[in-house]
């Protein structure tokens, strides 16, 4: 498709009221992305970056989500409907010189891009004037109701809550999924004619179909069935529906590329982690956000990996949380790992039992097994970090850090208070509080000395 054929208006100004939350609807996530991010996935092949974006309730939050969309924001101060907020975007669609305009709900994440793609071919094929997706679910639920003539042709869309048998005939099933396609050329006369003379008092764009009929345009609704790809997000309950089919797609799409998925149905995995064939994951697991994990890897049960990567050969075992960490080949983190933002490990280099890292490299072959938190620090290769290790990277107020050269020792019960370094090759004796440098190859043990004192017992 060509991007000039079409530019597209996505309607994201809605508050949400049914999902009970101070957020924008549009930003509830789904598998870790938000609902407007699943919309412009589903948009960008057929059309690029000519896509425009109508916002109202949380402007500012929602701008912030997309930072590389800032030029493709239209406020609609007040929410007066959608056909109000086509109004509102309308100079920028001109602007854009494209023959048509796609307009698309901000609340439908399942919308997927051969979707768009076929109806935007429909439309190029059959020339209309205004074209809209229409659909025929088992509950019609607040859709508006599609009527047609006694030639089936589109007689016009009713929203549902004015919806009148009495007066539109009985209700045959088909609504209005919410996707238009409109000739730019053609619709310029009918914006100003749209009125907000109905219950709820707002603009629609569904009028513009009764309009366009009146005047004689070609009005053509492309039916998808009983497709819920286009059914729009507005209570929690959706959203949970939503996000269970979607986290089904993502784990079928990756068990048919190669990768092991136990218990696949409990496997969440958002849909900008790249996953390479040959990975073995075990459900439940959350794996979100820009998550790389390369071949040969095992990711155990009950893990939680945010934007992190994880090299060839790597075990993350059963209950560690990566979160913008680095995981180098052949290492193991956990199980009770966790790697916060900032911790890298280097090659063959081992996070155990309760392990927590951040802001630190753990060098080639370095352990910490058991017990210990390293922040702030550069931990040498072949260094071991006996159990109960502390760095004290923080006075209270700033951060300082903490340096272990290459196959030092630590041992167990040690605070490395920061800024602190310790040399290669040394020893730090168990129960010791470092609160000076250590050279190359010394022993430093900062302890009291133990007393030990005779106890009496008295016969009773």
């Amino acid at each position: 498709m060509n991007n000039s054929f079409a530019c597209a208006l996505v309607l994201a100004g809605g508050k949400g009221t049914r999902m009970h939350s101070e957020s924008p609807k549009v930003l509830k996530t789904l598998l870790g992305e938000s609902m407007l991010y699943y919309v412009y996935n589903a948009l960008k092949p057929s059309l690029g970056e000519n896509v425009f974006t109508i916002v109202g309730f949380e402007a500012e939050r929602v701008e912030k989500a997309f930072p590389d969309m800032k030029d493709r924001f239209v406020l609609q101060a007040e929410q007066l409907g959608t056909g109000h907020a086509l109004q509102m975007g309308w100079e920028c669609i001109k602007q854009t010189e494209s023959e048509y305009c796609l307009v698309i709900n901000g609340d439908t994440p399942l919308i997927q891009e051969h979707i768009v793609a076929d109806f935007l071919t429909a439309v190029q094929r059959d020339g209309s004037d205004i074209s809209f997706v229409s659909i025929t679910p088992d509950d019609s639920g607040e859709f508006g109701r599609v009527t047609r003539d006694e030639n089936g042709q589109v007689a016009a869309i009713v929203e549902a809550k004015d919806y009148d048998e009495s007066v539109h005939g009985p209700a045959s099933g088909e609504v209005n999924a919410g996707i238009y396609c409109l000739k730019i050329s053609a619709v310029e006369s009918l914006l100003s004619k749209l009125t907000n003379n109905n219950k709820s008092g707002e603009y629609y764009i569904t009028d513009l179909v009764d309009l366009a009929v009146e005047s004689g345009m070609n009005v053509t609704a492309v039916n998808a069935g009983d497709s819920i790809d286009l059914m729009g997000i507005n209570s929690p309950f959706e959203l949970a529906q939503a996000e269970s089919v979607l986290r089904l797609r993502a784990a079928e799409k990756l068990l048919n590329s190669g990768i092991t998925l136990h218990n696949w149905e409990s496997v969440v995995v958002g849909p900008c982690v790249k996953i390479e064939p040959g990975v073995e994951i075990t459900g439940p697991c959350e794996i979100y956000g820009q998550s790389v994990i390369a071949r040969g890897s095992v990711v155990e049960s009950h893990c939680r990996i945010v934007d992190s990567e994880i090299a060839e050969g790597a075990l993350i075992k059963a209950y560690s949380h990566l979160e913008d960490a680095q995981v180098g080949r052949d290492c193991m983190v956990g199980p009770y790992g966790r790697l916060r933002p900032g911790a890298v490990m280097e090659e063959g280099s081992k996070v155990g039992n309760f392990v927590e890292i951040k802001k630190a490299v753990l060098g080639k072959g370095a352990k910490a097994s058991h017990l210990t938190y390293l922040g702030d620090s550069e931990i040498g290769a072949g260094t071991n970090i006996g159990a109960g290790t502390i760095t004290c990277n923080y006075d209270g107020v700033n951060k300082h850090k903490t340096v272990i050269g290459e196959g030092a020792f630590i041992g167990s019960n040690t605070a490395l208070v920061a800024p602190v370094t310790i040399g290669k090759g040394a020893l730090i004796g168990a129960g010791s509080t470092i609160t000076k440098n250590v050279n190359d190859g010394d022993l430093g043990v900062a302890r009291g000395k133990q007393v030990n004192i005779s106890r009496t017992f008295k016969k009773s």
